[in-house]
């Protein structure tokens, strides 16, 4: 044997007959993708026939309550399990105090009991904020000096967690990120008899991050003047998001999340270990959508390709919950892989 030849490397460093066939790939994997991790995010207005097209978002439509029925029914039958609501008003006025978010014709409230009655086997989840209703469009009640007045507003969005909760939501979500939130509605939820009736999901580490331009497109929920960072967190937070998540648990959150999703996978992994005991969501937001499909669009990737690694990264960084607008094809895709095992 040659005195140059090269030593053979430890029996640890021979990693791949782990992994040279696909179930052998699938069984490296601490979780996989299901059908109940899917929710979808659904922009519901105030125009009761209304079939709108959001350009922004490859797909996606504003609906009236009206044509829900024939749009969800498709999606029930592939298996579609929970849904996210966001109401966009066209018609309601807006108001300082976003007096229409718990208006009883308010679009979340009227699409809630229509999908509870309708698809009594889709859970319904609610976003509870402020500024698609507000005609400042900030999460939160404003101050003359333009600033947030946060305890006035973290009462009001659990009037309207309250409101959706009576409404038959089984999940109410705040994304206003106001301090002290999540504290006040789940007194509220307990107080009225939803503390074993309603689920309370806090977006909480929700970044102030450039990656929602379509969706305030789609919700119309573009502030008018300033900015959100001074509520939201600073994309680079990493020790502000770990401690907005132990905050968010401790004043009984049954469920956390992480806004957007791709950048910030290190967050997501960081969530898993702060609390390690609750379901982790993640919100693949607009801007991530967008940009998957333009990629593909571009021919830079295949969009079905691309959309599965998104998803394996979130599993693969401990979320058991998904919010995507890709949960339409999702569902036909896992059908699609099942059926070729």
């Amino acid at each position: 044997m040659s005195s140059n030849a090269p030593a053979n490397p430890p029996i640890s460093s021979h990693l791949q007959g782990g992994y040279f066939n696909p179930l052998l790939r699938s069984l490296q994997a601490e979780r996989h993708l299901t059908k109940d991790m899917l929710c979808y995010p659904l922009f519901i207005t105030d125009e009761p026939d209304a079939e709108v097209t959001i350009h922004s978002l490859p797909g996606q439509k504003r609906w009236g309550i009206n044509k829900l029925h024939s749009f969800l029914a498709p999606l029930v039958a592939k298996g579609l399990r929970s849904v996210i609501l966001f109401g966009v008003p066209v018609i309601m006025a807006k108001d300082a105090r976003g007096s229409a978010a718990d208006d009883p014709n308010t679009p979340v409230i009227l699409a809630a009991k229509l999908i509870r009655k309708e698809f009594p086997n889709v859970v319904v989840a609610a976003d509870v904020c402020l500024c698609e209703y507000t005609d400042h469009g900030h999460c939160g009640f404003k101050r003359e000096d333009g600033t947030i007045d946060n305890g006035r507003s973290a009462v009001r969005i659990a009037e309207v967690a309250l409101a959706y909760a009576n409404a038959g939501c089984q999940i109410v979500a705040p994304s206003d990120m106001m301090d002290g939130r999540i504290a006040y509605i789940k007194q509220a939820l307990i107080d009225n008899g939803y503390g074993n009736r309603c689920s309370l999901m806090a977006y909480s580490a929700k970044f102030a991050s450039t990656m929602y331009g379509p969706f305030r497109e789609a919700a119309g929920s573009v502030p008018n003047f300033g900015n959100r960072k001074c509520y939201q967190l600073p994309p680079a937070a990493r020790g502000l998001a770990k401690r907005a998540i132990a905050r968010d648990v401790n004043e009984g959150a049954d469920f956390i999340m992480v806004k957007p999703g791709m950048p910030y996978l290190d967050i997501i992994s960081e969530a898993r270990t702060v609390a390690p005991n609750h379901p982790l969501a993640v919100y693949q937001v607009s801007g991530e959508f967008s940009m998957i499909h333009a990629g593909a669009a571009a021919g830079v990737y295949d969009l079905k390709t691309m959309a599965w690694e998104s998803m394996e990264g979130f599993l693969r960084a401990g979320c058991t919950f998904v919010i995507t607008y890709f949960t339409p094809q999702l569902l036909e895709w896992i059908d699609e892989a099942n059926a070729a095992v």
